[in-house]
């Protein structure tokens, strides 16, 4: 029996997604690689974080190198200029997702929610592949030596 697209993205994100989404680029399989969520739930919670890492494989290699310290390595040592820009653009792209006349909290920061550095690399990741020119989400593939097509 084949899955549903709602049922393949609960088992990647291994949770119902919260509020409306979207799957906006998958692997080269066809598989979902980056979900689009929005900005504002249904209930009016805030979200900050807009595009999910869902892809099994990639995860799992941006968990690794997590796990090696690399959200402490790229917040001491990436261009902070750089990544500050990524953080504002990403802000202004999720604003734009929410109706003017919207009255109740919106979510704020950049990226993942921060405000500044690195807070979750698989967030920055998901950025960057959905065209955010990510500094954070561009070193960490080059560190799991990442092959565009290998995933896309």
């Amino acid at each position: 029996m084949d899955e549903t697209e709602e049922q393949i993205v609960e088992r990647l994100l291994g949770r119902k997604p919260k509020g409306p989404w979207s799957v906006c680029l998958v692997d080269q399989n066809g598989e979902p690689l980056v979900l689009e969520t929005a900005p504002i739930l249904e209930d009016g919670t805030p979200m900050p974080t807009i595009y999910w890492l869902i892809g099994r494989e990639l995860r799992q290699e941006v968990s690794r190198i997590e796990s090696r310290g690399g959200v402490k390595w790229a917040d001491t040592h990436l261009d902070h200029r750089a990544i500050m820009e990524s953080h504002e653009r990403y802000r202004q792209l999720r604003e734009s997702k929410i109706v003017p006349c919207y009255l109740g909290i919106k979510p704020y920061g950049g990226v993942g929610g921060t405000r500044s550095g690195v807070k979750c690399l698989h967030a920055h990741v998901a950025w960057h592949l959905v065209g955010g020119n990510d500094p954070i989400g561009r070193w960490t593939l080059q560190e799991i030596k990442y092959c565009r097509n290998e995933f896309i």
